[in-house]
C-alpha cells in the first residue's frame, strides 16, 4: 500500500445533504472499487461517517482504496479515528502497518493519550512502532512518554529504537534517563553507543 500524503489531504466538500453522505456511506460496500473510493474520498474528515469508514476498513482488499479510507479517516483527527486506525500497526502487511504508522504521526495531539498503553503493550515489537508515534508530538511531551518508557523497558531494541526518536525530538531533561539507560544495558554496545549519539543531538535548550 503507498504511504498516505499529507499534503494530498483536503478538506470535505462543504455543504453535503445528508443523504449525499448516506449514499456515500453505502458506495462504501459496493461492489465496484472506483466508486468505494470516490466514497471514501468524498468522505474525507467526516466525524459521523467514523464508524462506517472503519467498517470498510475492515474489509476492504484494494490498497488504493483502503488508503483512502485511512485518509478520511485521519482527517477526522479526533480520538475516534486514532482508535480506529491503531490495530493496524499490528497488521502483517507491512505497506499496511507503514500507512497506519504514517497516518498517525499525522494526529500527535490525538495520539498523545494513546502512548501510555501502547508503550506499555506486551508485543516488543508493538512498542517499537509505537516510538515512531511520538515524533511529532510536543517535545516536552515526546520527551515525558520515551522517557517513562526507557525507565521500565528491558528489551534492548525498543530501547534503542526509544533513544533514537529521543535523538531527534528529545529535550534537555531525556538525558539522566539516557544515561541510566546505557548504564543499565553495558553489555549491549548498541545501546550505550545510541545513547551517545542521542546526547549529542540533543540541544542545549
Amino acid at each position: 500500500m503507498p504511504l498516505i500524503k499529507r499534503d494530498a489531504v483536503t478538506a470535505p466538500a462543504a455543504g453535503d445533504r445528508p443523504d449525499d453522505v448516506a449514499s456515500h456511506i453505502a458506495a462504501l460496500s459496493g461492489s465496484d472499487a472506483q466508486a468505494r473510493w470516490s466514497a471514501a474520498r468524498a468522505l474525507r474528515g467526516r466525524a459521523d461517517a467514523i464508524p462506517a469508514l472503519a467498517a470498510a476498513l475492515r474489509v476492504e482488499q484494494e490498497p488504493h482504496v483502503r488508503e483512502a479510507i485511512m485518509t478520511a479517516i485521519m482527517r477526522v483527527g479526533d480520538e475516534a479515528s486514532v482508535a480506529v486506525l491503531l490495530p493496524y500497526i499490528r497488521s502483517q502487511d507491512a505497506g499496511e502497518r507503514a500507512a497506519a504508522i504514517e497516518a498517525l504521526q499525522a494526529l500527535p495531539e490525538a495520539i498523545l493519550p494513546f502512548l501510555p498503553e501502547l508503550f506499555s503493550d506486551s508485543d516488543s515489537d508493538v512498542r517499537v512502532l509505537a516510538t515512531e508515534l511520538a515524533r511529532n508530538v510536543p517535545a516536552a511531551d515526546a520527551t515525558h512518554a520515551l522517557c517513562a518508557l526507557l525507565e521500565r523497558e528491558q528489551h534492548a531494541n525498543v530501547c534503542a529504537a526509544a533513544i533514537d526518536v529521543l535523538a531527534e525530538v528529545g529535550t534537555r531533561d531525556a538525558i539522566p534517563v539516557l544515561k541510566a539507560c546505557a548504564e543499565r544495558f553495558a553489555g549491549t554496545p548498541f545501546v550505550p553507543f545510541a545513547v551517545s549519539i542521542a546526547i549529542a543531538r540533543i540541544p542545549d535548550s
